[in-house]
């Protein structure tokens, strides 16, 4: 997936940055929170849909790439409890979208996110609905590759806020940029530019000035468009089992590769392929 940061004037609150645009498939089959935690999707919703405000806009478009906007621009653009519902929701409609090859997720007016509405964290403020929430959230987003404007910096508030990430933020960082470099952008709350996040591998490129280049997500689309170039079930496959070889214990991700490889093994693309002996090429 890809991220491309807006506005540090933003981003130095906010838990994410930019907008993430992602390579289709989430694994919904494997969820990492389940009944079996405590987790009552049904009642979570019921629950979050008492603080409306905003929306998260869905854009399909023939290239096989979306956009996913998040839209709340009086509160910075902040997840109010609806607009959790709405990213499920979006999020399963991506998943039945059998020509859907990438995603970019914005914000609106030119911010990304500044987390959540405080008025629904205040509602939700025990212990056990909090983490009902972060697995409501963590069912929903996944997240592999980041772009960052020019003038953005991206900085891990929840210090600030006496909280650590709840949406599985804190692992995959860890997993992106080392335990050393989390525990300075956890602890430190450091504010990283672009060069530090490249550096670090936070960022996995910079767009360019927005004069010169297009808008931020013009460049995303075409900084993008050359990873998901093919069919749409073999680029899904790829993300499936990428993701597969980061999350799960490795005898699974060994399994879920060979499965995932026979849903390819003989299908059209492959047949031809092998046709036009392309292989060399």
């Amino acid at each position: 997936m890809v991220l491309y940061a807006l506005r540090w004037q933003l981003l130095k609150i906010s838990r994410g940055c930019g907008a993430w645009g992602r390579l289709l498939q989430r694994q919904s089959s494997r969820f990492v929170y389940s009944n079996i935690h405590g987790f009552d999707q049904v009642e979570i919703r019921e629950k979050l849909q008492a603080f409306p405000g905003g929306s998260i806009d869905l854009l399909k478009q023939d290239s096989g790439i979306a956009v996913l906007t998040i839209n709340n621009p009086s509160r910075m653009n902040a997840f109010s409890g609806s607009m959790m519902v709405d990213l499920e929701e979006k999020v399963t409609q991506l998943e039945n979208w059998t020509d859907g090859k990438g995603l970019i997720v914005q914000g609106a007016a030119q911010t990304f996110c500044s987390g959540s509405d405080l008025n629904a964290v205040r509602a939700i403020s025990n212990p056990q609905d909090g983490m009902k929430m972060c697995m409501f959230m963590q069912n929903s987003l996944t997240r592999l590759l980041r772009l960052m404007a020019s003038d953005s910096v991206i900085q891990f508030v929840h210090k600030h806020m006496g909280l650590v990430p709840g949406w599985g933020g804190a692992a995959r960082l860890v997993h992106i940029v080392r335990s050393q470099n989390a525990l300075k952008l956890l602890g430190g709350a450091l504010k990283v530019d672009p060069k530090l996040g490249l550096q670090i591998g936070l960022a996995d490129g910079v767009l360019e000035a927005e004069d010169s280049a297009g808008t931020p997500l013009e460049q995303a689309e075409n900084w993008l468009s050359r990873y998901i170039k093919g069919p749409a079930p073999v680029i899904r496959a790829v993300k499936k089992v990428v993701l597969s070889g980061r999350e799960l214990p490795l005898s699974e991700a060994l399994r879920t590769e060979k499965d995932v490889f026979g849903t390819v093994w003989g299908g059209p693309a492959n047949l031809e392929a092998l046709a036009s002996k392309s292989k060399h090429k």
